[in-house]
């Protein structure tokens, strides 16, 4: 069955479009299952219908024709029970509907189950026989496996067939459904999608059209003859090393490589307008579709050396060709996984927004989006990647929707909508040099979370009263070894006079998770639960020495420095971080440098520090909540995995509950608490952090303004009245539309949607 089920879903997988990998999936499980019927009905989003897309045993003629809905026919009764429906003589349910068209009326058998994609019903999965006999409870669970597995590559595959594989819309578009995704990045972006990808995978190489074919397929020729080279070599090199019966296999390769299948399929593709990447990744596919369906089990195996040779080829063209990639005027960045580098490399006057099937929107790149004020969608998992490269797209960083070749009518209404963000942005640039002051008088500091040098102008002119959050370990990841304790002095200076007298707060280095050092790799099944942040400091005191020492000396004279410590979770690393701080600050006392002791801070990210906020806040000057992590440990769920994305949501009751107590534990030692989170940046968040009593909030620059814009609208008594009504809720989305509801209420509906 395991062996079975794999092949299945990798065909799928590699379908061009829906209607292939239905065909695919009906063919497959009425082999597998040896039934008469094998039919799929998928949702008509629309009309809420379940429409006949593919079946192997009823009329052909049928597929499109036959529709129904949860209130009729045994398909709509497994849709409406989300659960399987098993019966021997299926004429006789009350719930049967005839269809004269379908020719379904010799078959009695019918066991049916839901496809089930992100918790709604996309379809159903229907086998028939012609016997009056139940399925077996193999046979059914055998199915529910089946379209367990099946329904996120239906999914894709259904996003896949509306883009064709130069970019353009296809015949088969039929409407204008967005794909959904996580919010990453506020605002709204139109513009061209680019592509991006990591290099020798071929599952990653999208389409692209080429308007040089004749360049490509030398291109492609020179990339098979230096692979014709290399396996020549092998064979040579392990002539006398192998049996004769595995050495053949270098014989095979060759033969593979000088078959006009793959050489002259390749070569049609590029001539028809594909480029030779994208060409060879459609060649190599349908090669490993044909291998599959082979009954021969030793020649199922080839499909892994087809694989090879593909990569092979890959890794040849992507030599040959490392050229600057051209970004459009108006380029919306689209990968399966878009790392910083990638995000980097666009000229920032060409960057319109980001699209990404991976992360959250407490990623990297979501936050690096944010600070560079671009609106991002994360976690969009059915985006058709490959098919998108020059595809026309909107992405909305609001309600995390993606249009993909949109219809006229959206295309203009989200130009209608652009065009209000950029007047209400200008309005918003009024309130730059005005008090983040409440209603009712009170001064709420809002600070800046950066880390990188080239930020600081950008940053003084946002209206930032300081750094709330500078990450150091920016500048440990772009080398290739610890930067000393000199270049570390160098660089905070260069922070901390930017902002003198304002405060500056540098967190030591936090490293691990998802964030590594080239020269320093830490390899672990579950790196967020290991070793990371301060205990990698801890575990080697020479390091952190190294960079309090720089900070210390980069402060002198300009009074400003507070310290973060990250990842604290008990109060013994706290006592040992601070006696190492202790022990730097007597060290440059005794080789006569002027410098004074700065306030230290704990970072609250873990949930034990919740609980021993009280005895970490009598030790130190002041506590930061680091509501990303924080967020992510009390919800445990991993905010870079895109499966479970909708669950990460800082509005969640226990977040607000567990910021709450970290807020009446400080009081009680008379110590300040800021937020240096992403929740910082949210303007509904910001309500609640407003009634808590929370001092200071800490964000990306590019939220600075909006969150002030609440902050000048709201006295901290009505946040206060605000807060206590979202005690008493039980749902997160509950909390989140009651606040979004007080800000169109006050006016700010332009902070959580696209216009405004």
């Amino acid at each position: 069955m395991l062996d079975t089920l794999r092949r299945l879903i990798e065909e799928v997988n590699l379908a061009r479009n829906l209607e292939q990998a239905l065909g695919i999936i009906v063919r497959r499980v009425k082999q597998a299952m040896q039934v008469d019927v094998c039919s799929v009905y998928l949702t008509d989003q629309d009309n809420e219908y379940y429409v006949l897309k593919a079946t192997d045993g009823l009329n052909q003629s049928s597929v499109g024709k036959v529709r129904l809905s949860q209130e009729r026919g045994l398909v709509g009764l497994v849709a409406k029970r989300a659960e399987p429906v098993n019966l021997d003589n299926a004429p006789e349910h009350h719930r049967f509907c005839y269809f004269p068209e379908s020719g379904e009326e010799p078959y009695h058998a019918f066991l049916g189950v839901p496809i089930i994609h992100h918790r709604k019903v996309v379809g159903v999965l229907v086998v028939q026989q012609h016997g009056s006999e139940k399925f077996d409870e193999d046979s059914v669970t055998f199915l529910i496996t089946i379209a367990a597995q099946l329904a996120g590559a239906i999914a894709h595959a259904e996003a896949s067939g509306e883009v064709d594989i130069v970019g353009q819309v296809s015949s088969q578009s039929h409407d204008s459904r967005p794909i959904s995704g996580q919010p990453g990045a506020p605002g709204v972006a139109i513009g061209t999608a680019k592509v991006v990808y990591t290099l020798a995978d071929i599952n990653a190489v999208p389409d692209r059209r080429t308007s040089n074919p004749d360049a490509e397929i030398m291109a492609f020729n020179a990339a098979l003859n230096a692979v014709k080279k290399d396996i020549k070599s092998l064979s040579k090199q392990f002539v006398d090393k192998l049996p004769p019966e595995d050495h053949a296999l270098f014989d095979v390769y060759m033969l593979m490589l000088d078959s006009d299948s793959l050489a002259g399929q390749t070569r049609e593709r590029i001539e028809a307008g594909n480029w030779a990447q994208g060409a060879l990744r459609q060649t190599i596919y349908d090669h490993e579709r044909i291998f599959r369906e082979m009954e021969d089990s030793y020649m199922r195996e080839r499909v892994d050396d087809v694989r090879d040779l593909g990569q092979r080829i890959l890794s040849h063209l992507q030599q040959d060709s490392q050229r600057p990639l051209e970004y459009p005027e108006q380029t919306v960045l689209v990968g399966e996984e878009i790392s910083a580098a990638m995000l980097a490399e666009v000229p920032p006057e060409k960057l319109a927004g980001v699209i990404s099937v991976r992360g959250s929107r407490t990623s990297h790149v979501a936050i690096l989006a944010r600070a560079l004020g671009v609106p991002a969608v994360m976690g969009a998992t059915d985006l058709p990647v490959s098919r998108m490269d020059g595809a026309e797209v909107i992405a909305d960083g609001y309600s995390g929707r993606v249009y993909v070749a949109p219809a006229q009518p959206i295309l203009e209404e989200y130009r209608r909508l652009v065009d209000q963000e950029v007047e209400l942005t200008e309005e918003l640039k009024a309130l730059r040099e005005l008090p983040s002051e409440t209603l009712d008088g009170e001064h709420i500091p809002l600070y800046a979370n950066t880390g990188l040098i080239s930020d600081m102008t950008p940053t003084r002119e946002s209206g930032a009263e300081g750094i709330g959050l500078y990450r150091t370990e920016f500048p440990f990841m772009i080398r290739q070894r610890f930067p000393g304790e000199d270049e570390q002095r160098v660089n905070y200076r260069q922070v901390l006079e930017a902002f003198a007298p304002r405060p500056v707060v540098l967190r030591t280095l936090d490293v691990g998770g998802d964030k590594a050092l080239p020269y320093f790799p830490i390899e672990e099944e579950n790196p967020f639960l290991g070793w990371r942040g301060i205990r990698i400091t801890l575990d080697h005191p020479e390091i952190f020495l190294v960079q309090i020492r720089a900070m210390l000396l980069a402060s002198a004279g300009l009074g400003n420095l507070n310290i973060l410590l990250p990842m604290i979770s008990d109060v013994s690393e706290l006592i040992d971080s601070l006696s190492l701080i202790h022990q730097a600050y007597e060290e440059l006392l005794e080789e006569g440098q002027d410098i004074r002791m700065p306030k230290i801070g704990v970072m609250i990210e873990v949930p034990s520090a919740v609980y021993q906020a009280g005895n970490l806040a009598k030790r130190v000057d002041f506590l930061s909540i680091g509501t990303n992590d924080l967020t992510q440990y009390l919800l445990a769920v991993d905010r870079n995995n895109s499966r479970v994305a909708e669950l990460y949501d800082s509005l969640h009751p226990a977040v607000i509950r567990a910021i709450l107590q970290v807020v009446d534990s400080a009081r009680v030692h008379d110590k300040p608490v800021s937020v240096c989170g992403e929740m910082a940046g949210d303007p509904a968040a910001a309500i609640l952090l407003l009634g808590m009593g929370i001092h200071s909030l800490s964000m990306s620059v590019s939220s600075l303004l909006r969150v002030k814009w609440v902050i000048r609208n709201l006295s901290r008594e009505r946040a206060s009245e605000i807060l206590s009504e979202v005690l008493v809720m039980e749902d997160v989305h509950e909390i989140r539309r009651y606040l979004n509801t007080q800000l169109e209420e006050a006016g700010m509906g332009g902070l959580i949607r696209a216009g405004k």
